[in-house]
């Protein structure tokens, strides 16, 4: 297989407004679809963000059950001339940062969490190439 790219990724949450509240406008991430008693759907770059709720889906018949507990993490790319203001977005928006972690060759990512307690990342581009 050569895969190009994870294409969804899923986050298990508790409340539907209250995540799109948080990624669509605050991240400002645009809405593509949106189950009120099952799921919101996120555009993020070229990849999709999946927000569900776990008790519904869980219990799936149409589709594989899926679920999670706990924390949750998932890292977001923006380009390295956009980091530093992509931080201090976040900050001016109130979200607390929870952990600043400086990677090889100097490369930094900060971490911070959304309402539901996931653990969620910003990195800059370049930062997993070799």
């Amino acid at each position: 297989m050569k895969y190009t790219q994870i294409k969804e990724t899923c986050l298990y949450i508790s409340d539907i407004d209250q995540a799109e509240k948080f990624y669509h406008e605050t991240l400002a991430m645009p809405v593509i679809s949106k189950v009120n008693d099952r799921h919101i759907f996120f555009r993020c770059g070229s990849s999709v963000l999946l927000c569900f709720l776990p008790e519904v889906t869980k219990n799936e018949t149409n589709l594989p059950p899926h679920f999670a507990k706990g924390k949750q993490h998932i890292a977001f790319e923006v380009s390295a001339e956009d980091f530093s203001e992509s931080k201090q977005k976040l900050i001016d928006c109130g979200i607390e940062i929870t952990h600043e972690q400086e990677w090889s060759k100097g490369q930094k990512s900060i971490y911070f969490e959304d309402p539901f307690g996931n653990v969620l990342e910003l990195v800059p581009k370049g930062i997993w190439e070799v």
